[in-house]
């Protein structure tokens, strides 16, 4: 029998270290201009150029124009904000020595006390290892702090969202003695469940999909309480919209024909019929208060503000296109939904909302011109964005070191001792 032989893959050295100093010195410039980038937004929102085209924040604005996500967007106008007090870190982000996941890590803490330390701990170590260092400085912190137990209690939330398959995902963060209370109260539902308490080990119900009937049943029974209705059910009401072949919860995802029979069986709803376009409703001048009926389906409509850029789907309220003074109808086709910011601005701000000819609806700011549903943006090469870079940083001496972490490889952190430190230059 032969031995069995492992061959190594040939690698060309040269190649290998050509392209690995080509990423790590287009990433030290690309720190450089992400700088750069920061410190024109900062401008950009202390001016609040953003307001001048109807937006609520910077933050809409980037999201709207640069593509930027929620939580992108807030970091970049904190770290943007931040650096002009931490003017050491700056100056090392602006020479590309720094990555911006070490800026943002080390600005949630940075002073002019603690700014060094941090300055070199990052020159010195990964991002990840500046990450872990910023967390246990803060964990150990906020310990300290007397109003610790009271900040646990006001950051209380509850928030939920459907998933790609429409299941509702719930998300709970509560102060120790309520989510206890809440642990108690759904172990105890889940006990009272007619299904054994096996686990999915043997073929049984899971104890994860037990709880989820417990805590459906905790629901149900809260609102079948008679002390708990009143006169709020059309706040709780389900409502289905069965249009053709398409059937759908408000706000919801969609559901099967068989979901509905079921929900149809033992629920408050309300259904709406609609054709392919959805049938317009109107009560013409009788009333410029909008009746629930247009209500429903002004929001089966439109799903949220209809003002460009803006994304809230909550707390809106019906604008009568051409004003009820004006002689305008309260109709579906006269009325569109809008933010309470943006009705505002529609109304005592200088923007706004007309109808076309052709049914379109469109927005124009205090000067006329009209808001596009859609920025247009010119587009430009690599290569011209490359070259603008390289020219623009060419003082620097950026290069492919300019980046890299000058910690000995295998070398490790006491983090205990990095907090040590940064608690002793804050007396």
């Amino acid at each position: 029998m032969s031995a069995s032989v492992h061959y190594e893959p040939r690698v060309d050295q040269t190649a290998a270290e050509r392209l690995g100093a080509e990423i790590t010195e287009l990433s030290a410039y690309i720190y450089a201009a992400t700088c750069h980038l920061l410190e024109l937004i900062r401008a950009f929102d202390e001016n609040q150029y953003w307001a001048a085209q109807g937006f609520v924040s910077c933050a809409a604005w980037l999201n709207f124009h640069c593509g930027l996500g929620p939580n992108a967007v807030r970091e970049r106008i904190r770290v943007a904000h931040a650096l002009p007090g931490v003017p050491k870190i700056r100056e090392a982000f602006s020479e590309g020595k720094l990555s911006f996941s070490k800026v943002r890590a080390m600005t949630r803490v940075a002073d002019a006390e603690n700014e060094e330390f941090l300055l070199m701990t990052a020159t010195h170590g990964t991002a990840s290892q500046l990450e872990r260092l910023v967390a246990h400085y803060r964990r150990t912190r906020k310990f300290e702090e007397p109003d610790f137990a009271l900040g646990l209690y006001e950051k209380r939330e509850v928030s939920w969202r459907y998933d790609e398959d429409g299941c509702v995902v719930i998300k709970a963060k509560l102060p120790p003695e309520q989510g206890e209370m809440v642990l108690k109260a759904l172990e105890k539902a889940t006990d009272l469940c007619d299904v054994p308490a096996e686990t999915s080990d043997d073929g049984k119900m899971p104890i994860a999909a037990r709880r989820a009937d417990a805590l459906a049943d905790v629901a149900e029974t809260y609102l079948g309480n008679s002390d708990c209705s009143g006169s709020t059910a059309d706040r709780y009401q389900v409502v289905i919209h069965n249009r053709l072949d398409d059937r759908f919860i408000e706000n919801g995802p969609d559901v099967s024909a068989e979901t509905l029979e079921r929900i149809r069986c033992d629920c408050s709803k309300v259904e709406i019929t609609e054709c392919g376009h959805g049938e317009p409703l109107s009560i013409g001048r009788k009333s410029r208060i909008i009746p629930p009926a247009i209500r429903r389906m002004l929001w089966a409509r439109d799903g949220g503000c209809r003002f460009p850029g803006c994304t809230h789907d909550r707390f809106c309220d019906g604008h009568h296109i051409e004003h009820w003074e004006n002689g305008g109808e309260t109709a579906l086709d006269n009325l569109v939904l809008l933010c309470r910011h943006h009705h505002r601005l529609v109304h005592e701000g200088g923007f706004a909302c007309r109808k076309n000819d052709d049914g379109e609806v469109r927005f124009e700011d205090r000067h006329g011109e009209r808001l596009e549903e859609q920025p247009g943006n010119e587009s430009t090469t690599l290569e011209e964005a490359l070259a603008w870079m390289y020219r623009k940083y060419e003082d620097r001496d950026i290069d492919s070191e300019s980046c890299a972490s000058k910690y000995f490889a295998g070398e490790t952190m006491d983090y205990d001792y990095a907090v040590s430190v940064i608690f002793e230059s804050r007396s």
